[in-house]
């Protein structure tokens, strides 16, 4: 559909038709085009079992069709109402120590529950018959955030049975995969395997890889449901679900439900406060466009004025500027939409103090008036919509390591996936180079270096497919502690990284995790944290080794040519400095060009491509400076022609059409 979708959640059940009216004409005061409907209004839709009230929702869409808003029509399944708990308290989902949980929030399911699984079913054939045909609704919003974990019998059961589907109904496969040989863990039957409950000791990691694996195609299977259902009654009507980025609490595996949804639709709440922020918008910004196999996605949510830097603890407001500068990032990585939650602040309830389009105090406030300002920049930007962003490095995304590596059965628990992961993409970030995410199985070779941060389980297939792009010329970065362990969770054997001694010329044959702030010094001044290795080199070049200590003068960044291409190791966590420098390193040696060559430091430069040859390009000077950035083209933020170079002022944002065609990598 034309234009930027721009809008977002709206709740009307919660306020009277006074207040509706208010919002059709705010709404045009800020230039909403699209409004998120339903997703948490189940008990007003069914206020009681099989009885439906559709005359607020008739009257909501009728108002924002006649006012020019697109709706996203939401299943409200993510919070079923008191009644649907009363009658079936074995829907309500269960802790890993057996704790029932009780109604009174959101999430209050059990995703494998039978009862919840019709009831959910049957609210969304109710509203896919009534509102087919109708001309408002533009997409289909399935649930909100899956993500929600159960333990219960109705969870025992079907986790025997995906069992069973994945070991071919061999109960002796799934001993061996499990390797329950080991603390008497045999089953001698399928009745005997319960979900990876708490339990007195360490739990069996590969029992909790599978769970893991299990539940993301659970709440597939359950997400699939009604997708369908709606399909039958609208099929060329999109239908998606909301991922939870950047890291959030979903145990999905985001590659699987890309492939089920006809877009990537992200929520992204901040994390962290200036500069960080923004690399944490680029970051979430660039795993949607890849899980979207680079096509352009949706921002379904994201808070207009603050950020939760505390973690929960607290928040922080945005600075004035910063939701421009936040949404035209979203847009520069892909995003074809700038949708929040939400649109008015609820009055009451437990989100009341979540931020809003429309706070508290009203329209006659700075966040209103940025809110609409920014509506208007957007409906100037309409000819960037569909087109794509292009990347020639890549960083490896894969749930299983994230879910294996993070149990507690590791030598260090202080290693975690995300953050790994993170330090490579804002090192790649702070070197002006725009970054995928890519799968094992993926055609690497279209990029010129593949970051690996953490690799610690690594299937057979998954180190073929690396062993194989570095044959091939690609350059590939490997990070410690990976190829550790296969698909089983069981390990590689003849030393670390399993699969792709070869590809590196390297073998580790001991570890040596280092405790929080402890550090380790490397001869090229480098400074390593958190893990180090006993590595010995089998044809590899050493880079630098270690300085002092037990592995004083052994080696700790190596690199080896392998086929056509180079296989570099680094067998510790670097700082931010060394990372950054070992990035730049590897960029040059692969011949990856910055973005924009020339662009000054604590500038933001980001391209997306039309498919006739157009290109535009996205400068966000992050300096308390004016920044000159070589540029050609017209400035759509101000319709100034450039030729040559472009003053950015500080914090400020620019959006060029470009005149020339922009340097290849």
């Amino acid at each position: 559909m034309p234009g930027f979708w721009y809008g977002g959640d709206y709740s009307p059940e919660q306020w009277p038709p006074a207040v509706w009216e208010e919002d059709d004409a705010l709404m045009r005061q800020a230039g909403v085009n699209t409004a998120t409907v339903g997703v948490f209004a189940w008990s007003t839709l069914e206020p009681a079992e099989g009885t439906y009230d559709f005359t607020w929702l008739d009257r909501t869409l009728d108002r924002l069709h006649a006012n020019g808003v697109r709706v996203i029509l939401a299943t409200p399944t993510a919070s079923p109402p008191p009644w649907f708990s009363l009658a079936h308290p074995d829907a309500l989902p269960v802790t890993p120590e057996g704790t029932q949980r009780w109604h009174g929030s959101r999430d209050t399911y059990c995703a494998a529950a039978p009862a919840y699984r019709e009831a959910a079913k049957r609210v969304t054939a109710a509203l896919g018959e009534r509102y087919a045909e109708h001309p408002a609704v533009a997409m289909w919003h399935v649930h909100n955030e899956y993500g929600t974990p159960c333990y219960c019998e109705h969870v025992a059961a079907a986790f025997r049975c995906w069992l069973r589907a994945r070991y071919d109904g061999d109960l002796a496969a799934l001993n061996d995969a499990w390797y329950t040989r080991f603390w008497s863990q045999g089953y001698r039957t399928w009745d005997e395997i319960l979900p990876p409950r708490d339990t007195q000791y360490l739990p069996n990691p590969a029992h909790a890889v599978d769970f893991a694996r299990f539940w993301s195609d659970e709440l597939l299977a359950a997400y699939r449901e009604q997708r369908d259902i709606l399909r039958g009654h609208t099929p060329d009507t999109p239908i998606t679900t909301n991922f939870m980025l950047p890291d959030g609490y979903q145990m999905l595996d985001f590659w699987r439900w890309s492939a089920e949804v006809d877009v990537v639709a992200i929520d992204h709440y901040l994390n962290a406060t200036g500069v960080a922020g923004t690399i944490d918008v680029a970051f979430g910004a660039d795993r949607a466009r890849s899980f979207n196999r680079n096509r352009p996605w949706l921002l379904m949510e994201q808070a207009v004025s603050t950020m939760w830097p505390g973690h929960g603890e607290m928040v922080t407001a945005k600075e004035p500027g910063r939701l421009l500068r936040d949404s035209l990032a979203y847009v520069a990585r892909g995003s074809d939409s700038v949708l929040a939650f939400q649109w008015r602040a609820s009055r009451g309830g437990s989100e009341l103090h979540h931020a809003a389009m429309v706070p508290h105090a009203g329209a006659d406030t700075r966040v209103f008036r940025e809110v609409a300002a920014l509506g208007r920049t957007l409906s100037g930007l309409d000819e960037i919509v569909g087109s794509t962003v292009r990347a020639s490095v890549a960083i490896l995304w894969d749930a299983d390591t994230r879910w294996a590596l993070e149990l507690p059965v590791t030598p260090s628990r202080h290693l975690r996936y995300v953050p790994a992961l993170r330090d490579t993409h804002a090192a790649l970030w702070r070197a002006g180079a725009v970054a995928d995410f890519a799968r094992y199985e993926d055609d690497l070779s279209r990029y010129a270096v593949v970051f690996a941060p953490s690799a610690y389980l690594l299937s057979p297939a998954a180190a073929k497919s690396l062993a194989s792009y570095v044959e091939g010329g690609g350059h590939l970065v490997l990070g410690c502690f990976s190829g550790v362990v296969d698909e089983r969770y069981q390990a590689w054997l003849g030393g670390f990284p399993g699969g792709l001694l070869e590809a590196l010329g390297v073998r580790v044959e001991e570890f040596h995790p280092l405790a929080p702030g402890q550090t380790v010094a490397l001869t090229d001044g480098a400074t390593g944290q958190l893990w180090s290795e006993d590595l010995a080199t089998h044809g590899a070049e050493v880079l630098a080794g270690y300085r002092g200590g037990v592995l004083d003068g052994k080696p700790a960044i190596t690199r080896h040519t392998h086929g056509e291409g180079t296989g570099w190791y680094v067998s510790t966590f670097l700082n931010e400095g060394s990372t950054d420098r070992l990035v730049r390193r590897v960029l040059d040696a692969a011949g990856v060009r910055p973005e924009l060559p020339g662009a000054p430091e604590g500038v933001e430069a980001v391209r997306r491509h039309g498919s006739d040859g157009r290109s535009w390009l996205f400068l966000f000077n992050h300096t308390d400076n004016t920044a000159t950035v070589p540029a050609h083209g017209r400035e759509l933020l101000t319709g100034a022609h450039i030729e040559g170079a472009l003053r950015l002022a500080p914090l400020e944002v620019a959006v060029i059409r470009e005149t020339r065609p922009p340097e290849v990598n």
